[in-house]
């Protein structure tokens, strides 16, 4: 066992008898839960697994799996439930899976219930001292893997600890998928190194279904049942608790600290957060930095910034603008040398306020949806254009819980079914966080008489936003997700 594993395992014995995960009526303390990983760590190492992708729901077990892995060093990659069945493919494919946690795929066996295998002539080479793979949520069409160390993995945990040490954390809910690193990192590791009960419920108990599927009602009904102290939110989600709670539907009083990151969050939103006295604490971070970067805290914090750096790393900003994180970050990507120096860029632009980061921008085109979803939004464009009906695509999804495309129709008057029907087909080969949720036909071709294109055609898309924005807007305020498109 490696010295940061035994550094974790004996921190949690310590915590004995205490609660440590709670789904339902099953709860396990530190004791039982250190007893149930020993177990599957034993399964494990008597089927020869070495690189095993979890693909179970949110519950003990997810955990249990994953501290298994840990404890017997072996590669742990998270399934996410939200990719394609082509980029789960991938995810099996490019880490060289060799064993399966709680579903199958072409090429597996059961070897014991709920446990597949399948041999592997040719791992690939990972960076020495891997442990975890988590793949990004696909800003291209297949999803890059982050390798991680558990050093850098609970230096993060340790940071966030001491972060919000001042509310006394003893209950957190997961809400978000735990195959998310963000949640499993600070809604896992950080609690169970805080001695705290991790309280987990099956996705669907907590209202998310995919990407972007939110049911609020559900959502505040699992809030009620846990009365966490404790909650990892996306701005979409904050967005959907702070407009529930100002039309009066009851939020629990055991809120302590709930953090939001994945995505910008406007500084109204955060106002009106405040406005209800809810403990809501921005932050900032990457997969390529085992998660979070920055975070306010109740002792330090400013709206509109992403907080401080935690303590276990440092920031400076490149002469671009660029924010580059020193002291935590990936061993690289899979199949991809290591990172050069110890600089990581990010290609998130920023600036400091007094201390605080305040980021206005990607340095790509990427953007990231309300639900915390990276998108680039050229691959869907090119979905798009090689529909016959569709010459031209732009995409936007900045902040927003729905993607929007402009469609320029390859012959003009073409029908709007005709255009549906390309999208539908494009949409087709998308995992649902990228997919065109409504469409807008564009009033005139993107080009560079008109300033929305450059002369050898590609998309200016700042001019683009400006010239859309307000047909944007407005279809946001009045569309529903059963309406595809606007005309305009």
């Amino acid at each position: 066992m490696s010295p940061a594993a035994e550094h974790l395992f004996k921190r949690l014995a310590a915590w004995a008898e205490r609660p440590a995960l709670r789904e339902g009526e099953r709860c396990l303390s530190y004791a039982q839960l250190l007893a149930e990983v020993a177990a599957r760590r034993a399964l494990l190492t008597t089927y020869g697994a070495q690189r095993v992708a979890l693909a179970l729901d949110n519950g003990i077990d997810w955990v249990l799996w994953d501290l298994a892995a840990l404890h017997a060093g072996l590669v742990c990659v998270p399934l996410p439930g939200f990719f394609s069945p082509g980029q789960q493919q991938h995810v099996l494919d490019s880490a060289a899976i060799d064993c399966m946690i709680g579903a199958s795929a072409p090429g597996f066996s059961a070897v014991a219930e709920g446990i597949y295998r399948r041999a592997v002539a040719q791992p690939t080479a990972l960076p020495g001292g891997t442990v975890k793979i988590t793949y990004t949520s696909g800003t291209t069409g297949q999803p890059k893997g982050v390798c991680l160390d558990l050093a850098t993995q609970l230096a993060v945990a340790d940071s966030l600890v001491a972060a919000s040490a001042s509310r006394e954390v003893a209950r957190h809910l997961c809400v978000l998928p735990l195959a998310t690193l963000l949640e499993n990192i600070a809604g896992v590791y950080a609690p169970l190194l805080a001695g705290a009960c991790v309280e987990l419920m099956p996705m669907a108990q907590i209202g998310l279904s995919g990407a972007s599927g939110f049911d609020l009602p559900r959502f505040l009904q699992a809030l009620q049942t846990a009365q966490p102290h404790s909650l990892i939110l996306l701005p979409q989600l904050l967005l959907a608790l702070v407009s529930g709670a100002e039309r009066g539907l009851p939020l629990p009083a055991s809120l302590r600290f709930v953090a939001v990151g994945g995505g910008r969050v406007s500084a109204q939103l955060l106002e009106r957060a405040d406005a209800l006295k809810l403990p809501i604490f921005e932050g900032y971070g990457l997969s390529e930095c085992a998660s979070v970067v920055c975070l306010n805290t109740p002792e330090q914090r400013r709206l509109g910034s992403t907080g401080k750096p935690l303590a276990h790393l440092q920031i400076k900003l490149a002469d671009d603008g660029e924010v580059l994180v020193k002291g935590a970050h990936m061993l690289g990507y899979l199949g991809e040398p290591a990172p050069p120096g110890d600089w990581l860029g990010t290609g998130d632009l920023g600036h400091f306020e007094d201390g605080f980061l305040v980021l206005h921008g990607r340095k790509k085109h990427q953007f990231i949806t309300a639900f915390g979803r990276n998108v680039n939004p050229e691959w869907v464009e090119s979905e798009l254009v090689q529909q016959l009906p569709i010459a031209q695509a732009w995409l936007h999804g900045e902040a927003l819980p729905s993607n929007v495309a402009v469609l320029v129709a390859r012959v003009p008057n073409t029908p709007d079914a005709q255009l549906q029907a390309a999208v539908d087909t494009a949409n087709a080969q998308l995992p649902d966080y990228a997919r065109v949720h409504h469409w807008l036909r564009a009033d005139a071709p993107f080009s560079a008489s008109n300033d929305l294109a450059t002369a050898n055609g590609r998309l200016r898309r700042a001019a683009l936003f400006t010239h859309y924005r307000t047909a944007i807007e407005h279809l946001a305020n009045v569309s529903s997700p059963g309406e595809a498109h606007v005309v305009l």
